[in-house]
């Protein structure tokens, strides 16, 4: 078994937290696949939020308690930089970036984000790597119960204003009313209840269009549910299945 050291960490809310590690070995992998890693003999697949291109291998977490089926979560929000952890050598999962569409819609909630971060910062390192720049476009919708679950959502929007045309970033919150979203003036509403009306707006060809799927087995099943018969090519990820 191989290891990698914690080497930063951040937390974000009382449950959500993200890990930068540096691998004892090196560690290759492609944008949008997970790596294993484990404390104290339990192990958990986790997709990676960095691109390949990055030292480091960053990840985001949530914590899961144990009565609800959480036991790596925990002992990794109580670790501290300096931290080892074992990791398996090798990354895997093929849910990864679509070079033969040119439409990427990307579906997630709060920890599901992770691939999507991994595949639109390797697009803009090496854009005319496997895929060629020319003619794509991400767009990016993002749910979560409350606002300050989104935690990437300042990077997408300096990217999409970085790169305007390229990306479209639609943060939705699922409890407007909450105390915890005051103030916000965003999208309201679970991501797959609200897909339908940002196809039709965006007019996109279904030919030439990939959308993705990464988060709550729900949300994925239900998205699935409304695109799969309209002809929509569909790309999923159990993030949470593993």
């Amino acid at each position: 078994m191989h290891s990698a050291t914690i080497v930063r960490r951040r937390d974000a809310t009382d449950d959500l937290f993200v890990l930068w590690l540096q691998p004892h070995i090196p560690f290759v992998f492609k944008a949008g696949q997970y790596i294993t890693i484990g404390m104290e003999g339990i192990e958990r697949p986790y997709s990676i939020v960095s691109a390949p291109y990055e030292r480091e291998i960053e990840l985001f977490i949530e914590r899961v308690a144990p009565h609800q089926g959480g036991h790596l979560t925990p002992l990794l929000h109580t670790a501290h930089t300096g931290d080892v952890l074992t990791m398996r050598p090798v990354a895997k999962g093929r849910f990864t970036f679509r070079a033969d569409a040119t439409h990427h819609v990307m579906m997630a909630t709060v920890t599901g984000i992770a691939p999507y971060v991994s595949m639109i910062r390797q697009f803009l390192h090496n854009p005319h790597g496997v895929a060629k720049r020319e003619g794509h476009r991400f767009f990016v919708i993002h749910g979560a119960s409350y606002r300050d679950e989104f935690v990437y959502d300042a990077e997408l929007r300096a990217l999409r204003d970085e790169h305007p045309g390229l990306i479209e970033y639609i943060p939705s919150v699922s409890r407007p009313s909450a105390a915890r979203n005051q103030g916000w003036s965003g999208a309201v509403g679970r991501v797959n209840e609200i897909l339908d009306e940002h196809l039709a707006r965006w007019s996109l060809p279904q030919a030439d269009t990939v959308i993705y799927l990464c988060g709550n087995p729900g949300m994925i099943e239900d998205a699935k549910r409304r695109v799969v018969p309209q002809g929509w090519s569909v790309a999923q990820e159990q993030y949470w299945a593993r």
